[in-house]
């Protein structure tokens, strides 16, 4: 945890302070896991973290603004998946490591903040804007530079000029985000987890490149 922490009145949190604000966080990051977000009391995260409801209250006014806390650390986290479309060449025998590196990326970025997205995912869709906003972001951290590498590979010929690489980049950064949200859901209609990745490799070099991943 980096910069100044403040209390619910304005007071500048020490180092005692932040840690048991950041313990409190940590154990409702578990509770999430395993809770549905609207069950989860102040009484049970403060149990959980070895402290009373009052100091709860020092740190959150309620556990909403305390999953939006977590909420956006994962958007912090988030950031980093750009790289894994910039930092990668989407030409030639290249274009399939990096097809095989974004999708393994995304997944992992998925899997560490499971508990989270899920209750982003669940905000968003009843329509609250903070919710709504704070997916943008996420997605947006890789449909935005995928975009715009569309975008130059269209100038240069290489993308197909009917297509629209904004739609496109969304398209296939919503179809990662779905699988990763509900892979069991896709094995009882028949898709193996072990086959999820290969599908979504092959899937995203297409839609990229327009052609299939070179063997």
């Amino acid at each position: 945890m980096t910069g100044q922490v403040t209390t619910v009145d304005g007071r500048v949190a020490g180092r005692r302070g932040q840690a048991t604000r950041q313990k409190l966080l940590d154990n409702l990051g578990k509770m999430l896991g395993s809770s549905p977000y609207r069950d989860v009391r102040v009484i049970d995260v403060a149990r959980k973290a070895g402290t009373s409801p009052a100091t709860f209250y020092q740190y959150f006014p309620d556990v909403e603004a305390a999953v939006l806390e977590i909420a956006g650390e994962a958007v912090q986290d988030s950031a980093a998946l750009s790289d894994l479309v910039t930092e990668r060449s989407w030409t030639g025998r290249a274009a399939a490591e990096s097809a095989e590196g974004l999708v393994d990326g995304f997944l992992a970025f998925w899997r560490k903040h499971d508990a989270i997205l899920r209750v982003i995912d669940l905000g968003a869709a009843e329509g609250d804007r903070r919710f709504v906003r704070l997916r943008t972001k996420v997605l947006g951290a890789v449909t935005k530079p995928l975009t715009g590498t569309m975008e130059e590979m269209q100038a240069k010929g290489r993308f197909d000029k009917e297509l629209t690489p904004a739609a496109v980049a969304g398209s296939l950064v919503s179809m990662l985000a779905s699988v990763a949200a509900q892979p069991k859901a896709l094995q009882t209609l028949g898709a193996k987890q072990t086959d999820l990745k290969p599908a979504l490799v092959h899937l995203v070099h297409l839609g990229i490149t327009g052609k299939k991943p070179a063997r």
